[in-house]
């Protein structure tokens, strides 16, 4: 049994509230996957592979240094640049698998544990269509719900200005799951954006009947962000240009109790 690794099965929501609303919802499955299960995950589940081509598949190169790299190297060295212990560490990222080949992972999370089992540091990494990342890193203390603010620092939605903040609320992943990000311009609250799921254990048939009720769901992910950004533009929504071109960054920002 793989004790440390799960499926949740759950909704994504966004809200909008100006400057005119907009709403929807879709069923998705996610993953959290602690890093040292990925080679047992590989043995274990027949429709999963770690780094070739499966129904179900994870890639290094989806996340992190976004070459290939070992992911938890990557964790380890920021955890080094913001003054965290490192050793003995343990890393789950929340986040959506391949489907038949293909992802796209608006946002993902690196929950990162000490040897006690408490979580040290989170990783907020965040994704946009023209193929750049960026990781907000911040410091946690282990409590049931983890607070994180910020500044915006990078360009995801061409309807949204650069002039925002985000306030991140997730609980501590256990028999549910729960991200929320509220997002806020200097006239106030801009949208809502939440994922929930309910946990299942990370098994052949549940994996399996996860991908039978979502079966092109990482396709419908993508389908669905360009959908909703032509219901915006015909809503009137300003189209804002991208400025600057960021490949791959990562910002420490500081923690609430700091």
């Amino acid at each position: 049994m793989l004790k440390n690794s799960k499926i949740y099965v759950g909704k994504v929501i966004h809200r909008r509230f100006k400057p005119k609303n907009h709403y929807f919802k879709y069923r998705v499955f996610s993953l959290l996957i602690d890093l040292d299960d990925l080679n047992e995950i590989d043995n274990k589940i027949k429709i999963f592979s770690y780094n070739k081509f499966n129904i179900i598949s994870f890639f290094d190169k989806d996340h992190g240094d976004r070459d290939g790299t070992s992911l938890k190297n990557w964790v380890k060295k920021k955890l080094e640049n913001i003054g965290i212990d490192n050793k003995d560490v343990k890393i789950k990222l929340f986040c959506y698998p391949r489907i038949l080949g293909y992802v796209f992972n608006p946002l993902s999370v690196f929950f990162i544990y000490d040897k006690y089992d408490k979580i040290i540091s989170l990783f907020y990494e965040v994704k946009n269509t023209f193929g750049e990342q960026h990781t907000y890193i911040f410091k946690a203390e282990d409590n049931e719900t983890l607070r994180n603010s910020c500044v915006k620092k990078f360009h995801v939605s061409p309807f949204i200005d650069m002039e925002c903040n985000y306030k991140f609320r997730v609980n501590k992943p256990s028999d549910k799951i729960s991200v929320i990000i509220d997002q806020s311009d200097n006239d106030g609250k801009l949208l809502f954006a939440s994922q929930d799921g309910t946990a299942k254990e990370f098994s052949n048939k549940n994996l399996f009947v996860s991908y039978i009720f979502h079966p092109l769901m990482t396709f419908k992910v993508i389908v669905a962000i360009h959908y909703e950004a032509f219901k915006l533009w015909l809503k009137g929504i300003k189209f804002i240009k991208k400025k600057i071109n960021i490949k791959n960054n990562s910002s420490v920002e500081k923690s609430e109790f700091e």
